[in-house]
This record gives structure tokens, sequence and C-alpha cells, in this order.
């Protein structure tokens, strides 16, 4: 379910405890790359917060990011709130420095989208 909701994501292979192996395609304006990486979740308090570890790297670049999810019941579902921070470099860096906020704020958007429909299916 969660490889399903990440943009861009063609795999996502368990490597450990909470560890996981990604492929994934990422576009930002005439540039594209296919990257390899890792997410590792970590400082997990559930039912109420968890953290999300993520680096990846291409031909085009490389990305470092870390984002805290926080859960609160509401109503019926659940509200989630997010605070991260990124760190790209390389080609993608040096080109698309203008787009990189938008299409990041667009990824993020996608990712709950798709995760609030599989988690109603």
């Amino acid at each position: 379910m969660l490889a399903r909701a990440i943009p861009g994501c063609e795999g996502l292979e368990q490597t450990g405890p909470d560890e996981y192996r990604m492929k994934m395609k990422m576009a930002l304006a005439s540039l594209s790359g296919a990257f390899e990486g890792k997410v590792k979740i970590t400082d997990q308090s559930p039912p109420s917060s968890f953290r999300l570890l993520v680096e990846g790297s291409s031909k085009i670049g490389f990305v470092k990011g870390e984002g805290l999810l926080k859960l609160t019941p509401s109503g019926e579902g659940t509200e989630v709130a997010y605070e991260g921070d990124a760190q790209i470099g390389g080609t993608m860096a040096a080109i698309g420095q203008r787009l990189i906020d938008g299409t990041s704020k667009m990824m993020i958007k996608k990712f709950f989208e798709k995760l609030a429909a599989e988690s109603a299916s």
C-alpha cells in the first residue's frame, strides 16, 4: 500500500526492521531520472507520530531528507500534520532550484491523497 502512495515509486522492498530499499522515477521540468535509495522509519511513538528518513541518488543528483508525521484523531478519521527538510544536489539542484519547492509540495499532496484513497478501499 505504501509504495502505491509514493508518487513515482516503482518498488519498495523491506530490507530490515522499519527499513526499505526504494526505486522511483522523478521528473523536474526537463530533468528526469531513476533514483535508488532507502527509507527508514524512526522515532516511532504509536499511534501519534513517526519520522521518515529518505536518501536517494541518480545520475541527475541526490536527495536526502526527513519528515516528522503527527497523527491526531479527528472525528471518524485522522488528521495528519507534517514538517520536514530536504537537501538536494547535483544537476537537479543546479538547474531546477526554482521548481523544487513547488514540485515537492505537489508530491507531498499526491502522497497523502493516494494514501487516503488506499486506506479507504
